[in-house]
């Protein structure tokens, strides 16, 4: 490949890496959502999951796989010929596939997990490679822990996995170890110590650990690197990932320093950060740069004056450039279907049938009856909400009747529907919210502990939606609810039982660490 290449490619993980965030997991409709979002946004290489790691995730790829056509739609495997197999079934009716194989090679992890000599592990790696491109031309290769591993045996490992027909070649920081400068050095080191480096695209993945992510992952883009392995809201396991919005803004913004750009349609960032928010449950602080709600924000009277008088004198970045704009919708209880489709394909939301449409627009309605002003994100949350109850509704949630008075014990009485049949449940809390939700657990008893219960409006005023996440762990395993509503305790009904019925889903994922590169 060309040293002086001018195209940095875009790799996103959200569907895998991020998915391993505690809580996290999403069903395989909401991978699809997310992955159109994503190919909109122009994403070079989309990670879909990792095959094996259980019946869902294969059938995750597999659907997203089927469902994109221009970007690149990639699945995870150990250098493994189960692994490997399992990932080409998946991506078989992909239009554009790649196989991204991995086996660790810092001393630490070869001698205490994999319990392998440095030369079984390049043997091993090059197999993988072969075998890999008996399903796609398109093989990725990661040497995990690379950034404690020896710089002499990552050559030779790497320059072994380019002859086996390797064509990208990702150097993950896997614990999230390494400084800029560090890392930026460990890239050049390796273009310029592997001899047939210039047969391969290097890459970076890049944990945020020590808060580093994006800085080691744009040093090694100034050191080389043509692509960067990333996340939608830096989403990810412990600290997360390199986030891809502040990659891709970072680059777009100095071209004066990077000599590189990416082919990301930047007015969708701001979108598709939001359903990501919303599928996951994983709210995006204000202050995060390019999504955070604040991110455009002045505050100061000086900085408002300067903005007004010219806005590059605070603003590097435009915000329209990003997906921030006004974000009312002109539409009330008496708008129609058509004007609604209009602005939900607009806000890149299309309804495959009839009666999905017909459904939204009952929501639509039914909001616009107790909302005078609907805005883009009350349109959003619809359509998450919508996403949200696809899960195998166990329990329902009929009606909620709560009693809170200055002085007296809050007191909560929740009816719900369990497999069809209706049942009462009654209790006192501490709090409304608190009633509810043992209320609820009078009925299911579902023995489980409520590790987050956050809520964040929607939108600005009195009448705003709140949206609720709750997040619930049982033996283990972890996961998020969420709920809308403009009564804030109905919204922590609906999300308490979204994530109940979560819970009583089967569900056969592997642990999330067996894929972490």
């Amino acid at each position: 490949m060309s040293d002086m290449s001018k195209k940095l490619i875009i790799f996103d993980t959200t569907l895998r890496d991020g998915e391993q965030s505690p809580g996290a997991s999403m069903t395989r409709e909401e991978k699809v959502r997310i992955a159109k979002s994503l190919e909109k946004m122009k994403v070079d290489i989309i990670e879909a999951g990792f095959p094996i790691a259980s019946q869902g995730d294969f059938e995750s790829v597999k659907a997203v796989a089927e469902a994109i056509k221009d970007s690149t739609v990639c699945g995870l495997a150990r250098a493994l010929d189960k692994d490997i197999d399992r990932a080409g079934e998946a991506l078989k009716n992909a239009n554009r596939a790649r196989i991204h194989t991995f086996i660790a090679t810092s001393p630490i992890h070869m001698k205490m997990k994999l319990r392998m000599e440095p030369d079984a592990v390049i043997e091993q790696a090059v197999a993988a490679v072969k075998r890999a491109r008996k399903y796609t031309d398109d093989v990725e290769f990661s040497p995990e822990d690379a950034g404690r591993s020896d710089l002499d045996f990552l050559c030779r490992i790497l320059e072994a996995v380019i002859d086996a027909g390797a064509t990208t070649l990702n150097i993950p920081d896997t614990v999230g170890y390494n400084v800029p400068d560090q890392f930026g050095k460990l890239i050049h080191s390796l273009r310029e110590n592997i001899p047939n480096s210039d047969k391969a695209i290097f890459s970076v993945h890049c944990h945020n650990d020590l808060g580093l992510a994006v800085a080691n992952s744009l040093s090694a883009v100034m050191n080389g690197a043509r692509q960067v392995e990333c996340t939608i809201n830096g989403l990810g396991e412990r600290a997360g990932n390199a986030s891809l919005e502040e990659v891709v803004m970072a680059v777009k913004t100095r071209q004066d320093i990077f000599k590189c750009d990416t082919s990301i349609a930047t007015q969708f960032i701001v979108p598709t950060s939001r359903l990501v928010s919303g599928i996951t449950g994983f709210a995006v602080q204000p202050n995060k740069a390019i999504v955070g709600a604040n991110a455009f924000a002045h505050e100061s009277g000086i900085h408002q004056d300067g903005v007004l008088k010219n806005r590059e004198t605070y603003e590097i970045m435009r915000a329209e450039d990003v997906g921030w704009a006004a974000n009312r919708m002109v539409l009330g209880k008496h708008s129609g279907r058509n004007a609604f489709k209009t602005r939900m394909k607009e806000l890149g939301t299309t309804f495959e049938t009839e009666e999905a449409l017909n459904k939204a627009f009952g929501r639509f309605k039914t909001l616009a009856d107790k909302k005078h002003e609907i805005f883009d994100n009350d349109l959003q949350s619809l359509v998450t909400e919508a996403s949200q109850n696809m899960v195998n509704e166990f329990v329902k949630l009929r009606s909620v009747k709560v009693c809170s008075e200055t002085g007296e014990v809050p007191n909560a009485i929740v009816t719900l529907s369990i497999n069809g049949e209706e049942q009462v449940g009654e209790s006192v809390g501490s709090g409304v919210v608190d009633a509810t939700f043992k209320a609820i657990e009078t009925v299911i008893s579902s023995d489980s502990e409520l590790q987050l219960y956050s809520v964040n409006a929607i939108t600005s005023g009195t009448d705003a939606q709140g949206e609720v996440t709750v997040r619930l762990e049982k033996a283990g395993r972890i996961v998020n609810g969420q709920g809308a509503d403009i009564d804030i305790v109905i919204a922590s009904a609906k999300a308490y039982v979204n994530a109940l019925n979560k819970l009583l889903t089967p569900y056969d994922k592997a642990h999330p660490q067996q894929g972490d590169v």
